[in-house]
């Protein structure tokens, strides 16, 4: 018998929830689907857990560092794995029951446990249940990537997930991939007190990123003892004596990396292959992302895909945005569309980088006049206070407009400090206002205004 709703959401990650909750209260009656567990990748396996390990191997370093500010301790400083995964996991738990009781106690909503699969434009299967709505939301998720890489059918290797699962410390942690995933995990075991080689097949880690701030974030994890292997063209993994051996085709160095595990960090993959959607109609690009257009709608009427499955941003900020876009156009008339929105993000290693808007390579290719900015963190007086003077500022503006473009903030509260400079981009103001804003003293924040005073030509 075909269960009748108005609506029928697919996953309970970041988009999904609130999309329910919203409908819900709009009077609709909602089916909600989660086929594991409530929260998706950042309660479950992103920004939640990961960043709880990076709270903790903060601490760690900071403890080594305690006599610097004359603060002595007894004795060396160990970490009990045991209890660091103890408490990444009830942060996580925590986090995940909230969710799952948030969508049960909501009144016009249907939780429904298992995996969906389209049958027709308007019908989910979910076991031997068959939901059917006019409207269905695809918020899915993704997974870590696993490439086809020589050897990886026979070699042990971890992911983002499997390795949230460990209680105990690799003595020698290789990493395959040099991007956001890849340098978080490296610097967070690094500081537990395995040692860890980054093998990238580009040139310089976080490729994506300008020159000087890639090598920022290198210098910086490279300053704690973390290798790099950069030109890696040619990877192929096998079992070693050790664990497991990395071959890598570098112009510099030796042709292997012998470790304990492997962790690999080659991007994500989106989780579409298992919905069926050809029942739907719905067409996917060559990568298996959902194809979407500016408000998130599919090729298929009724039919929207938000989230890290529709390629449109791949953060948690951006899947909540996509619900907020949704939401507001299908309930209050909205036009919002994502193609409004600064692409913004933080590398959480420590210090952090923020990003938003414009790279300095992409406000030069734009054509603009551009001016520039920039700051060392030595020159900044929180960070001195601090003890923590890595990294640098900088900002880039539209010479003509006089609007900001783009500005990255690697060091201390880099990952806060940013959204000062994104408000401004979105309220489209000129640099001016923020260079006359009275800031706090002492902050990182302050000296954004005084760092404007010093535009340059690109």
């Amino acid at each position: 018998m075909k269960e009748p709703y108005d609506a029928i959401v697919i996953g309970a990650g970041q988009a999904g929830p609130s999309l329910a909750v919203r409908l819900a209260g709009a009077g609709q009656r909602v089916a909600i689907v989660e086929r594991s567990r409530f929260g998706g990748t950042c309660v479950n396996t992103g920004c939640i857990p990961t960043k709880t390990l990076v709270a903790s191997a903060y601490a760690a370093h900071m403890t080594r560092r305690a006599a610097e500010f004359g603060v002595q301790l007894q004795g060396s400083v160990t970490v009990d794995m045991k209890r660091v995964k103890a408490r990444k996991d009830e942060i996580s738990a925590r986090s995940r029951g909230g969710v799952e009781a948030w969508l049960r106690g909501t009144e016009n909503c249907t939780v429904c446990q298992g995996h969906a699969r389209f049958e027709s434009p308007t019908e989910v299967r979910v076991g031997d249940r068959l939901l059917t709505a006019e409207r269905i939301f695809i918020n899915v998720g993704g997974r870590a990537t696993t490439p086809p890489l020589p050897g990886i059918a026979d070699t042990p290797y971890l992911t983002n997930t499997t390795l949230l699962d460990f209680d105990m410390l690799p003595r020698h942690l290789v990493i395959v991939g040099g991007g956001y995933v890849g340098l978080e995990f490296g610097q967070i075991f690094r500081r537990f007190g395995s040692e860890v080689t980054v093998i990238e097949t580009a040139s310089r880690p976080i490729a994506g990123e300008d020159a000087d701030v890639s090598l920022g974030v290198r210098e910086i994890l490279e300053n704690e003892g973390i290798r790099f292997r950069m030109n890696a063209t040619c990877i192929a993994l096998s079992r070693g004596k050790a664990g497991v051996i990395a071959t890598v085709d570098c112009t510099e160095g030796e042709p292997e990396v012998a470790g304990t595990h492997v962790l690999l960090a080659l991007g994500r993959t989106p989780n579409t292959d298992h919905l069926e959607l050809e029942k739907a109609g719905v067409m996917r690009d060559s990568r298996g992302y959902i194809t979407v257009n500016d408000e998130l709608q599919t090729n298929v009427p009724g039919i929207w895909a938000l989230g890290d499955c529709n390629g449109r941003g791949g953060f948690t900020h951006t899947s909540y945005n996509d619900f907020e876009i949704v939401a507001e156009n299908l309930l209050a008339g909205g036009t919002r569309r994502v193609s409004d929105r600064i692409p913004a993000q933080n590398l959480y290693v420590d210090p952090p980088l923020g990003r938003a808007g414009m790279t300095e390579t992409q406000a030069r290719d734009s054509g603009r006049r551009v001016l520039i900015a920039k700051r060392p963190m030595t020159r900044v007086g929180r960070a001195i206070e601090k003890g923590e003077t890595q990294g640098f500022m900088k900002v880039l503006v539209d010479g003509d407009s006089k609007q900001i473009l783009g500005a990255a903030i690697l060091g201390t509260g880099g990952d806060e400090v940013i959204h000062c400079v994104l408000d401004m981009m979105y309220a489209r103001a000129p640099y001016t206002v923020l260079q006359r804003a009275m800031h706090i003293h002492p902050t990182v924040s302050e000296l954004i205004p005084t760092m404007l005073g010093d535009l340059q030509p690109l």
